[in-house]
């Protein structure tokens, strides 16, 4: 069996982070949603846990949320198929109220960029070659 990712987030109003995240194409599996979170699912293998904060924090109580207004909390990098993939979700990102904090990078052999969500957390997008970077 694949080992599966769940990633957890903290978020101010979950209804409005559904509406984003389903603005970009993503589904969210009803089994594990309620009034407190939700689990979008990225892949087969990979889930984002979007935890409304009070229920988030309940996971430890001796640790602050980040103020990811003020720190770098994370940066959650995805692949995407090609360039063209990179720059749709970036704009479907931004079109739903996403911060754009830099111009893609394009390195010929790999291409990124990113958003920060309503939430402030960092999403990278980013398409690599399969034949790898250029030797020497």
């Amino acid at each position: 069996m694949a080992t599966k990712i769940f990633l957890n987030l903290a978020v101010k109003d979950l209804n409005k982070s559904v509406e984003f995240f389903t603005k970009l194409g993503y589904t969210f599996n009803p089994q594990f949603t309620n009034e407190q979170a939700t689990c979008m699912i990225i892949s087969d293998t990979i889930y984002v846990m979007l935890l409304t904060e009070p229920f988030f924090q309940s996971f430890s109580s001796k640790k602050q949320l980040a103020d990811t207004s003020k720190v770098f909390e994370v940066s959650i990098c995805i692949s995407a198929e090609s360039k063209t993939e990179v720059d749709e979700i970036v704009n479907k990102a931004e079109a739903a109220g996403a911060t754009i904090p830099d111009p893609a990078t394009d390195y010929g052999w790999m291409y990124q960029h990113s958003f920060d969500d309503l939430d402030g957390h960092h999403w990278e997008f980013a398409w690599m070659d399969p034949a790898g970077p250029p030797v020497g």
